[in-house]
């Protein structure tokens, strides 16, 4: 039997040791005269994991979930066939993030690796394109794919929305070929609206303007919320055409920039907000991985078993939006 199946067979995640509550960012913003209250309300945030040291960053997280994510499968990094390392914030850029992990890990000389970028959309993309990957690829049976963000080390201390709203955190999840049934990837959906590519940038002015020196992400205001009711279209088409409803889901993982977004598409499907996995009250935002932590922490308690069908939905800056079905 041909292993067309690709299964997510592990995940881990990894974070900081220091905690930071919204009482931090209270204080520093009403020195600015500014009462953020009400946004961290909105956003849905209480505590997040802050890096406040000068030996982590993005890629020794994104390592240490790798190690972790291989320990709880029983892997090497001789059993890795493909690595995919999603950031925004990456602490190289030559060599490629995908190298340190290879190097790492042990894997072997023949592992394809690479780093990607698609924002906050970026892991839930990569493992989308793994999976894909892997059906036609009949060299590659495993792959390791990583979300990784320092996001403090460029959220601007003058923006509450990246400031008090970001932090810091890495994903890891290993996909398998499998010959198992009714388990695996199903299919995926995703929207571009790049009228928007001018809202959120980093660097502000660009490398060949700035000489690579700028320290903070430029985030203009405007509402998020324009790009829920399309996001619920490509959720409405993605279940469509895989003969799915909405109350065939059995969780929901979503980007986890902010509850409000979260309980608008609740609204719209009337979903039961039981299968919606939160954690940004916990983790702050901490953009690529957001999706996978709720995996996480959902396997984690045992509301996301094997056999359960979970959607993912998120959004990177731009905007680009990305809808993935898994049979978990």
């Amino acid at each position: 039997m041909e292993k067309n199946n690709i299964q997510i067979k592990e995940v881990a995640v990894y974070h900081p040791d220091n905690v930071v509550t919204n009482d931090f960012y209270y204080k520093h913003f009403e020195k600015q005269g500014k009462d953020i209250r009400h946004f961290l309300e909105v956003m849905g945030r209480d505590e997040r994991y802050i890096i406040d040291n000068d030996k982590e960053n993005t890629l020794t997280m994104g390592i240490e979930a790798a190690e972790r994510v291989l320990k709880q499968a029983e892997l090497t990094g001789k059993d890795i066939d493909m690595i995919l390392f999603s950031t925004q914030v990456p602490e190289k850029t030559l060599p490629t993030n995908a190298m340190y992990v290879h190097n790492a890990i042990g894997a072997h000389n023949r592992t394809m690796i690479l780093d990607t970028n698609a924002c906050c959309a970026g892991m839930t993309a990569s493992i989308d394109t793994a999976a894909r990957y892997m059906m036609t690829n009949d060299q590659l049976n495993t792959a390791l794919v990583i979300g990784s963000d320092a996001n403090s080390l460029i959220a601007n201390p003058e923006q509450e929305i990246t400031y008090a709203n970001f932090a810091d955190a890495a994903a890891a999840v290993i996909l398998v070929k499998t010959e198992e049934e009714n388990t695996g990837f199903i299919d995926s959906i995703y929207e571009v609206d790049s009228s928007n590519k001018d809202n959120i940038v980093y660097p502000p002015k660009g490398f060949s303007q700035s000489r690579g020196i700028e320290d903070y992400i430029d985030f203009l205001p405007f509402d998020g919320a324009m790009a829920i009711p399309v996001a619920c279209e490509m959720i409405e088409e993605l279940l469509e055409r895989n003969g799915l409803t909405i109350h065939d889901v059995d969780s929901f993982c979503f980007s986890q920039f902010a509850l409000s977004n979260i309980k608008k598409i609740q609204n719209h499907f009337d979903m039961n907000w039981e299968k919606i996995i939160y954690v940004g009250d916990k983790y702050g935002y901490t953009t690529t991985s957001s999706p996978l932590i709720c995996l996480y922490e959902g396997i984690k308690s045992g509301q996301i078993k094997r056999g359960d069908t979970v959607l993912f939905w998120t959004i990177g800056a731009g905007h680009e939006m990305i809808a993935m079905l898994f049979k978990y």
